[in-house]
């Protein structure tokens, strides 16, 4: 717990309107990500095809837009926004696998990596002091 206090002073220390935007921007991200995911099956199956085999794959599906909706809702308004990244994190090391083990799109692997470098930020980061978090916290 202490970790999590001394990453937040600095975090809150350290904030940058552009970071809250960045911040935003990936929340935004992964709800269209989400979207597209659940709206498009036909590309959600080609996506799911290296992991088809595996046991509860149905699930990884709903998983996937679950996390992507609540998740990324949660970022965008800076709620939670540690565990909402940690959530992605699994998802963004599948996408990356998928290029891997299917079919290798470049755009599409290059899109995980920086979701994924941008979860790990957020990660440590957190949610800065423009966010429903800091605000909750100030009203204590």
């Amino acid at each position: 717990m202490g970790t999590i206090k001394t990453l937040n002073k600095w975090a809150n220390a350290h904030t940058y309107y552009g970071l809250d935007m960045l911040r935003v921007a990936l929340g935004v991200f992964l709800i269209l990500k989400g979207v597209e995911f659940m709206s498009d099956p036909v590309a959600m199956g080609l996506v799911m095809e290296p992991f088809r085999d595996l046991p509860g794959s149905m699930m990884i599906i709903h998983y996937v837009a679950a996390a992507h909706f609540v998740g990324g809702f949660f970022i965008i308004i800076g709620l939670l926004t540690r565990w909402s990244v940690a959530l992605q994190v699994p998802i963004m090391i599948g996408a990356i696998l998928t290029n891997f083990l299917g079919i290798m799109v470049v755009g599409n692997l290059v899109q995980a990596l920086i979701v994924f470098l941008l979860c790990v930020f957020f990660m440590i980061y957190g949610s800065g002091k423009h966010s429903l978090d800091y605000y909750l916290k100030m009203q204590k």
